[in-house]
């Protein structure tokens, strides 16, 4: 049952939050909250009329897709369903870096500058708009509700991005205190700090957690070695993203917090595709992102085989991801929920992970520490780090041309300011950054932690 002061947040400040942010996500909700409970039939059909009007806008307004329809020969009219999708070319991270002005429309709104967490090795900059991100956070609202939680609940985000740790500023964090949310940071996970964590959420009894699943787990496996009860606490959901989401992951935090997982996949440059519903299953957020599953070729997969997942995000007007390569492996599932809901669903995703580093002192923290030294860094195409030992630790680096002394050494600085200044850490220029014996890329691996 929802508290007086939840659906005061719910029904009246949150929603005068995003109007004075100028982001139409209620309205959006509401269509959202209806339109789920539509066919699989009808949510396509309004997605390929959506698609279209977007396409139509892009080629109208958007430089880059101006030159592309021209060169191709084609007018809007030819992208008339999700299939004819296939007569455009994928959009990549260097396809964006090479065309960035020429990707931002011309009557563009307002828009911000971001840069992904870089967990992939190849960090992207680019432009979000309030269309993107109020439909983004509409579709991140509808799949919360769906746990039975809702905006105003007690909330602890353990998150580990410097953008987000950034901005606590005073307005945030009167709004963060209003909405009932607190936020952990998710870097350096000493034990100490870990207990301080349990402490918290101890102290705090959310209804939900949110964050990164390797940290909940390392959370979830301390309390379980300090046999300390997080049982009884009345957490409903934990939900977890940004990283692959494993098996004992799972198990292990859902045994520990008496509370369901519930699965979110997406991204900062793709969007919130997916969100798990309590029957289990995967839906996709259909009336605002199409999802293609491709082979190595680039031709589109029928459902149930594995694929790189390629996006069209529809709220992307005013800097478009028209066939976007994730890099990310999954199937579309030919089943549908048992939940009722008319949302197509993604299956055996087998998104890209980071690991835990450890510290020369034992301190443990989140692979994504060392990530963004290397994303703030200037011509650092792609990157790849392996921690040998507690007092080695090589990065491979792919540089935009040489890689000097100076890019060297400010590698070097950064990753000892995190790992401690008695560690050795070797810089290696490579041509490329190779895969896996499975195929998939990984870009922080530890063989301390593993």
């Amino acid at each position: 049952m929802t508290g007086i002061y939840t659906k005061i947040v719910a029904k009246l400040l949150f929603p005068l939050h995003e109007w004075l942010k100028k982001h139409d996500t209620v309205a959006i909700h509401n269509k959202l909250d209806k339109s789920q409970w539509y066919s699989q039939e009808q949510i396509l059909t309004e997605q390929a009329q959506r698609l279209n009007s977007f396409i139509t806008k892009a080629v109208v307004n958007v430089p880059y897709y101006q030159a592309l329809f021209a060169q191709l020969k084609l007018t809007p009219a030819d992208i008339d369903s999700v299939d004819s999708l296939s007569k455009l070319p994928f959009l990549d991270k260097q396809t964006i870096k090479a065309n960035f002005e020429q990707l931002q429309s011309s009557c563009s709104g307002p828009v911000s500058s971001f840069t992904t967490g870089g967990s992939s090795g190849n960090p992207l900059t680019f432009l979000l708009s309030n269309e993107r991100v109020s439909h983004d956070v509409a579709e991140k609202w509808r799949a919360t509700r769906w746990w039975d939680v809702d905006i105003g609940d007690k909330e602890i985000v353990a998150w580990g991005s410097p953008i987000e740790l950034g901005a606590q500023d005073k307005v945030r964090i009167i709004r963060d205190k209003l909405f009932r949310s607190t936020l952990i940071p998710a870097f350096d996970m000493d034990e100490g700090k870990i207990l301080g964590f349990i402490e918290q959420i101890m102290t705090t009894k959310p209804a939900m957690l949110f964050g990164y699943p390797s940290v909940f787990s390392l959370i979830a496996k301390t309390a379980q070695q300090q046999q300390l009860d997080l049982t009884d606490l009345g957490i409903k959901v934990v939900f977890v993203t940004s990283e692959r989401l494993y098996p004992y992951q799972r198990d292990l935090i859902e045994e520990v917090f008496n509370a369901p997982v519930a699965n979110g996949y997406g991204s900062r440059d793709a969007g919130f595709i997916a969100h798990q519903c309590p029957h289990g299953k995967m839906h996709i957020s259909a009336e605002d992102i199409i999802v293609e599953i491709v082979d190595k070729e680039g031709n589109n997969l029928p459902a149930n085989e594995q694929g790189e997942i390629v996006v069209t995000h529809l709220a992307t007007s005013d800097f478009p991801f028209i066939r976007y390569r994730t890099g990310d492996i999954a199937a579309l599932d030919s089943e549908a929920c048992s939940c009722g809901r008319g949302l197509p669903v993604l299956k055996n995703i087998e998104g890209r992970t980071t690991d835990f580093v450890v510290a020369a002192d034992g301190t443990m923290m989140h692979g994504l520490a060392l990530i963004y030294v290397l994303r703030e860094l200037q011509g650092i195409e792609e990157f790849k780090i392996i921690q040998e030992t507690l007092n080695h630790t090589r990065v491979q680096i792919v540089p935009s041309n040489q890689l000097s002394d100076e890019l060297k050494n400010a590698v070097v600085s950064g990753f000892k300011a995190r790992l401690g200044d008695e560690v050795k850490v070797e810089v290696e220029q490579v041509n490329q950054i190779d895969a896996e014996k499975s195929g998939k890329f990984r870009y922080v691996i530890s063989k301390v932690v593993n």
